[in-house]
């Protein structure tokens, strides 16, 4: 059986032979620990899993939802905009509603995108800003994102016949794989640039409310003029602990929002309504309690891992937000390589940088969504390893 031409065009999975490893060790009866997966290890909050319920039982949310989201879950979004960014939406046609931010960020690039065209993707960063592209048939431009530069992407040295084929600029700050933070500076520059070429500037927010040090991130829609050529995904997963909720929006430009919810009309039928309910509670209570709490939490599993890396002389750049710590292979290792070295040797999974681009190349992802004692355990095995290393 022959499979379509473009899926030919996507890359290799490069954590295959990591997962094999994996596997291999785990049967020989090693105990693994995971450090590689992005996945809150904190319940939903009970007052969102109530509210799940309550609307579950309701028969009046078994028929199908809304293509693009209850007009209630919308005006909730909107709302909690103004609060949280000072951004005035309107629900009906600046807010559509989504099956978590994945679906929206796949389905807005084949709705913007396609044969001739360009989309800018900083490097390393979300495989599907990439995959998505190149099965829409478009041309992937990467934009590298290097320590240098605080992982921000150079958007002056793009040439120019880039720029007047580029269709979209996919940003994501706080920043996965980095944990890098963007300024307002950078947004407006951003902007300007996008303006000046009718670029859909694309912003992934999915960690905006995950901060230390006092840190807060903004969204780019509190710059001026940037509801001209913008739109931001705000997903409920990562905040509220709701990943397998799959609940998020899409909100900014109008033309954008009307094509990704007219897209999905033709291919969802939107996501369960209840979930949608419990997703308005979980935006209207006040959430500086689950905020606060949660921020505590993965700042102490974040200083705990950047005080062992730092012990096994690893540069690490000190992240303001998001659950991953990025950090230097040792001894020049390939990131591939490095990988391999901690789970045989160490019995703990770390992602390869390279995973996420080639930039990322030299580079391994730690995510703090593991359990604190867990991962104080995973960081004196990977000591002891490394101590090992530099012994030999």
């Amino acid at each position: 059986m022959k499979l379509a031409a473009r899926m030919e065009k996507l890359p290799p999975y490069l954590f295959l032979e990591l997962d094999r490893i994996v596997a291999e060790k785990q049967a020989q009866g090693y105990d693994m620990i995971n450090l590689g997966i992005g996945d809150p290890d904190q319940p939903t909050p009970s007052y969102i899993v109530k509210a799940l319920q309550e609307a579950a039982a309701n028969p009046a949310n078994h028929r199908y939802p809304d293509y693009w989201g209850s007009l209630p879950f919308r005006q909730a979004m909107s709302q909690w905009y103004q609060r949280r960014f000072a951004v005035t939406l309107d629900p009906r046609s600046e807010v559509v509603g989504l099956i978590g931010s994945k679906e929206g960020i796949a389905h807005l690039t084949w709705a913007m995108a396609g044969p001739g065209d360009v989309v800018l993707v900083p490097d390393p960063s979300y495989p599907v800003y990439m995959t998505q592209a190149i099965l829409a048939g478009a041309d992937v431009y990467p934009l590298p994102l290097l320590a240098e530069r605080q992982f921000l992407p150079d958007l002056r040295n793009i040439p120019e016949d880039i720029l007047r084929r580029a269709k979209m600029l996919w940003l994501n700050y706080p920043n996965n794989p980095t944990g890098a933070v963007a300024p307002r500076e950078f947004y407006r520059e951003a902007v300007a640039l996008c303006r000046e070429y009718d670029i859909l500037l694309c912003s992934d927010l999915a960690y905006a409310e995950i901060g230390f040090d006092g840190y807060r991130a903004p969204s780019v829609l509190e710059i001026p003029e940037a509801r001209d050529i913008a739109i931001e995904f705000y997903s409920l997963s990562k905040p509220f602990n709701m990943t397998g909720w799959r609940i998020a929006a899409a909100v900014g430009n109008s033309t954008a929002v009307k094509a990704l919810g007219t897209l999905k009309s033709h291919l969802d039928s939107g996501a369960f309504t209840a979930v949608q309910d419990a997703a308005i509670v979980a935006l209207t209570e006040d959430p500086t309690p689950v905020f606060t709490a949660q921020n505590r939490l993965y700042q102490e599993r974040r200083d705990i891992v950047l005080e062992a890396l730092r012990a096994m002389r690893l540069t690490v750049p000190t992240p303001l937000s998001t659950f991953y710590v990025w950090f230097s292979t040792p001894r020049g290792m390939t990131s591939s390589d490095a990988s391999r070295f901690f789970v045989e040797n160490a019995q703990v999974v770390v992602a390869p940088g390279a995973s996420y681009g080639q930039a990322g190349e030299g580079w391994l992802r730690i995510s703090l969504t593991t359990a604190t004692d867990r991962l104080a355990e995973a960081m004196q095995r990977m000591k002891r390893a490394m101590e090992q290393l530099t012994s030999i």
